[in-house]
């Protein structure tokens, strides 16, 4: 792309640069710093230059946008034909309670629902299990039945809007509640929209919120691919989500690899079921962070486009161009918001979602600047979703595709965080693939370190957080309001799933969970199974019991 002897040139005159002006002005004002780093603890050159980028090849490394291999975009026009989806991530208390924040925010503007669910449906509990008290509603809603999922979608018209849930061990559980709900309205499986995040390999990674050993925790997911090509063309079975494993205190480039890893190896499995490649890959979609260095996760974005078109094309032979598309949803970054001063997330989540809109993402979730306090509170929730209508409608930045394309800078960025991700691939390989890897604790390691020299970088002063370890006020007193939920919501919660287990047949309940068990026992897939169990109303545990009686539980083994 640069011509030879002009980089020559080039090198000599910016040698030339630093002999003479830059050293006169270093002597005069020194920099304020030893060393400028990204908040991954990359070094960060003074200048980029062409020299930077000297490899570049316009139509091997960018290509023009929604044309392989997407470095600048899955779309042609990106979002001058159509923005990016507002998806607030939203769920607390009773179905009830979030039934009415989902209708308050399509009401305000929002263009899809995600549905956060609380730590026992998460962990496959029912409200009233013993391990789930003290739990209930607090990080999500509570969801222990197909009767919970009817009120929970009450009044929504599912075959008008899309839904993401953010649920994966007992994922085929709720998706099934979430389709036998859909059915219960007239909307038949092939008209819906959404996506379950049913990320089983960052839990083992990152979150921790696994039930079930890997091997048929991956079978399980598998199940939901196969379930989906066949009856859910329009639903995309899997979030493979590097989301978490960044809130888990990895590098921006530990998030791309690792993430990437994964999906690779859900294609591996689905490929080993019999499933055409081309038939599943293209309802894969992906799930990223958006943390606070705002050119090293525009880089990030763009790196990860390319390496999955390259990767679906060239290693497993997909043909379809859709399978070479990197679709993914963005949340700005939880773990950069702070309790000290929160009316300055405002500022840090508008620049993270800015970031993420000039990345080319798909669908956007803003952070609400309580919520290292407490759930948001609905005014925090409005603010949080008008970030997204400003940057839409009076920024400009929609009106141009990848306007960082070219970027000396950036360019360098996306090619490195590239390289450090084809590394972090070879040691994953050497180690017998991912999940030998998790089981001999590489991913775990590897985001330890990262987050510990993360903290050690705030103690030394060496990287500063606002109204924290700089521009702290010990006086600062929290002034937001915060959310209260419903002191009566966990007994009325309680009273119907009791209501439920009292009226429902019974006899049907145990046939269909028996049914269940032999088809885990098996090789059947479990989709058609569950959502039998769901539609006679068996509830979340009882399913999630039948297969820890066949799957066992999993124990993260001890790392020395």
């Amino acid at each position: 792309m640069y011509d030879r002897e002009k980089l020559k040139e080039l090198k000599e005159t910016s040698e030339q640069w630093e002999e003479t002006t830059l050293h006169q002005s270093l002597g005069r004002l020194p920099e304020s710093k030893p060393e400028f780093i990204t908040t991954s603890s990359e070094p960060i050159n003074r200048l980029y230059t062409p020299l930077d980028v000297a490899d570049l090849d316009y139509q091997r490394d960018l290509g023009q946008p929604g044309e392989y291999p997407y470095t600048r975009g899955v779309h042609p026009t990106l979002h001058r034909s159509k923005l990016w989806t507002m998806r607030m991530f939203a769920g607390f208390g009773t179905a009830e309670e979030t039934n009415g924040r989902f209708k308050y925010l399509l009401e305000q503007g929002q263009t899809g629902l995600s549905i956060a669910y609380d730590l026992p449906t998460l962990m496959g509990y029912d409200t009233d299990a013993p391990e789930s008290l003290g739990e209930f509603g607090k990080c999500g809603v509570a969801v222990s039945s197909l009767k919970d999922m009817e009120i929970l979608l009450d009044g929504i018209p599912l075959d008008k809007v899309s839904t993401s849930m953010t649920i994966n061990s007992p994922a085929p559980m709720i998706w099934a509640m979430y389709i036998a709900a859909a059915e219960k309205q007239g909307v038949r499986p092939d008209q819906l929209r959404g996506t379950t995040q049913n990320d089983i390999l960052k839990e083992f990674i990152a979150q921790k919120e696994f039930i079930f050993p890997p091997e048929p925790s991956m079978r399980l997911v598998t199940d939901t691919i196969e379930f989906g090509t066949q009856f859910l063309p329009q639903w995309n079975t899997i979030s493979i989500s590097g989301y978490h494993i960044r809130e888990a205190g990895s590098t921006a480039a530990q998030e791309l690899a690792f993430t990437l890893a994964d999906g690779l190896e859900y294609v591996r499995w689905g490929i080993a079921r019999g499933l055409d490649v081309d038939a599943f890959a293209p309802r894969l979609s992906f799930f990223f962070n958006a943390h606070n260095d705002f050119f090293e996760e525009i880089a990030k974005y763009r790196a990860a486009r390319r390496i999955w078109a390259r990767e679906m094309k060239e290693t497993f032979g997909a043909k379809d161009p859709r399978s070479w598309l990197m679709r993914f949803h963005t949340q700005t970054a939880g773990v950069s918001l702070t309790a000290q001063q929160p009316e300055n997330n405002v500022v840090r989540v508008a620049i993270q979602a800015l970031a993420a809109v000039l990345g080319g993402t798909q669908s956007l979730h803003t952070n609400s600047q309580d919520e290292a306090l407490a759930l948001p509170s609905e005014d925090a929730v409005t603010i949080a979703l008008r970030t997204q209508q400003i940057i839409a409608e009076e920024t400009g930045v929609v009106n141009t595709v990848d306007p960082l394309g070219g970027s000396f800078f950036v360019e360098a960025a996306t090619n490195r965080i590239e390289a450090q991700a084809y590394e972090y691939f070879r040691r994953i390989e050497d180690l017998g693939g991912v999940l030998p890897a998790i089981d001999k604790g590489f991913f775990q390691s590897e985001i330890s370190d990262a987050a510990y020299r993360y903290q050690i970088e705030i103690d030394r002063g060496i990287r500063n957080i606002v109204g924290v370890n700089a521009y702290a006020n010990p006086n600062d007193a929290i002034k937001i309001p915060i959310l209260a939920m419903d002191p009566q919501g966990y007994m009325r919660q309680v009273d119907r799933l009791n209501y439920v287990r009292r009226t429902r047949d019974s006899g049907a309940v145990g046939q269909a969970l028996d049914s269940l068990r032999l088809a885990c026992q098996g090789t059947e897939n479990t989709m058609p199974h569950i959502l039998n169990a769901v539609r006679a109303y068996a509830t979340l545990q009882e399913i999630t019991d039948v297969m820890r009686g066949v799957f066992g539980l999993y124990e993260e083994p001890t790392q020395i």
